[in-house]
């Protein structure tokens, strides 16, 4: 027989008992360090993993139920573009739309005296164009000139409206107005890419 075992046998019943703890305690420690917390570790590692799972089966849902009034959205917004397209013209129609200003200006019975576009200011998918106007009428056209431009397809603002060289002639009052008359128009791709290569950096 084993010696050591010879000598564990011939222990009193008390050292034999706190061997056979201490045998007891290693097992424990060993099932704990080797089996518990690996597996300790794998299941809150499963835990956290179950919990982004179900936020991110949460979240689909509720993209899920909010899709009827995400197409929605969508489809208007694509209308409003739309509208929008049809109130911004490109670069080819802008001579036919100051074209349009000035036979209004004429057909409401005022006399053009200056129809000076500046240069445009570009924005981000847009660019301003800024036309200084000088005409010559009476009240009554300039209201109907400023009337038949705010009914126009497209987006024409008319500001810094001043009056001067007010006169009687005949029987009506003549005065000149100068104003700036400002539409609006779309930039193309290639027009967007430039500005944004020659925008000044921050």
């Amino acid at each position: 027989m084993d010696p050591n075992i010879e000598k564990l046998i011939k222990l009193p019943i008390k050292k034999k008992l706190l061997v056979l703890v201490g045998i007891a305690i290693v097992e424990v420690a060993a099932l704990i360090w080797f089996l518990y917390l690996p597996k300790s570790d794998e299941l809150k590692a499963l835990h956290t993993d179950l919990a982004k799972l179900q936020g991110e089966i949460s979240e689909k849902s509720n993209i899920a139920a909010n899709l009827p009034r995400t197409q929605n959205e969508y489809e208007q917004l694509n209308q409003e573009l739309a509208q929008a397209l049809t109130e911004l013209p490109n670069s080819r129609e802008i001579p036919t739309l100051l074209t349009s200003i000035t036979t209004l200006g004429i057909s409401a019975g005022l006399d053009f005296l200056t129809f000076r576009p500046r240069n445009e200011v570009v924005k981000d998918f847009y660019a301003e164009v800024p036309v200084d106007i000088i005409v010559s009428g009476s009240y009554y056209s300039v209201a109907n000139f400023f009337a038949a431009v705010a009914t126009l397809p497209r987006i024409v603002n008319i500001s810094n409206v001043a009056f001067s060289d007010i006169k009687s002639v005949g029987n009506r009052m003549v005065t000149k107005v100068t104003c700036l008359a400002t539409t609006f128009r779309f930039l193309d791709k290639k027009e967007i890419s430039d500005a944004t290569k020659n925008a000044p950096k921050k």
